[in-house]
């Protein structure tokens, strides 16, 4: 595991990982995450459920590939705080020698990180603190290499995080740089907030609250992260929309955000 046990926190700034935290239910966030979390959801009633849908996503995401499609590699980046299934518990529910490895660079994340590594006997599950914004150092990293078989293909997990990658942070090339990395075989998933479903002053009113962090992006824009990729049925929808499970599902405005997987 990187990063050192000496983590500092600080409580009094907001964090876009707490934050969902928060609206999953989750207890790991702070004063500052649920007044961020109330103001945003007291104008957009519906953003816990939207974080839902994002979970339920990616569990369904993870099942389509350990079951239909026999991944048994997983690398999750952004992976937020620990909360109920996670890729690992779904994929080694399925299949229990699945290896995965999740990324991120928040410090409370890595604070719980230990409550997240409990892997299965036959499987194994290493977390990096390390930024989506360094592919190359994520890649090179030796707790990766020791779990992850770069011969072999891999399922790369993108969820809810592109929607905090400005135009500025290279996203694409980001993404382009990971999934050049794996073999033939591999496989994308990603989710990304939207605003193609929303009003116009319920767009503006979220481009002036969230403009500042979040980057939505359309139906084509996501779908340029698959460049090169054979995009898996039923290709950018809402999230609530791919390979559901419940016949009453929300309407996509209520979810605004889309996910959609891709084969390498």
């Amino acid at each position: 595991m990187g990063g050192s046990e000496n983590v500092e926190i600080d409580t009094s700034v907001v964090h876009s990982a707490r934050r969902y935290d928060y609206w999953l239910g989750g207890k790991d966030n702070f004063a500052a995450d649920r007044e961020s979390g109330d103001a945003i959801a007291s104008r957009f009633p519906s953003v816990p459920l939207a974080a839902q849908e994002n979970r339920k996503f990616l569990r369904r995401a993870v099942t389509y590939l350990s079951k239909e499609v026999g991944i048994r590699q997983f690398l999750d980046i952004g992976t937020g705080i620990p909360a109920a299934n996670n890729t690992h518990e779904v994929a080694q529910s399925i299949a229990p020698e699945s290896r995965v490895v999740y990324v991120d660079n928040d410090p409370i994340v890595l604070v719980h990180a230990r409550a997240l590594l409990s892997s299965s006997p036959e499987g194994a599950t290493a977390y990096l603190d390390a930024d989506f914004h360094e592919p190359e150092r994520i890649l090179e990293d030796p707790d990766l290499q020791r779990v992850l078989d770069l011969s072999q293909p891999v399922g790369l997990m993108l969820i809810a995080i592109l929607h905090f990658m400005k135009e500025a942070d290279r996203p694409y090339e980001n993404v382009a740089r990971l999934v050049d990395a794996l073999p033939s075989g591999s496989h994308l998933t990603v989710t990304n907030a939207t605003l193609d479903f929303a009003a116009p002053q319920d767009a503006a009113d979220a481009r002036a609250m969230l403009g500042h962090e979040m980057e939505w992006r359309s139906s084509a824009e996501l779908a340029r992260f698959f460049d090169g990729m054979t995009l898996i049925e039923p290709g950018v929808v809402p999230v609530s929309e791919w390979r559901p499970e419940e016949t009453d599902r929300p309407a996509p405005a209520q979810v605004s955000s889309y996910g959609a997987m891709g084969a390498k």
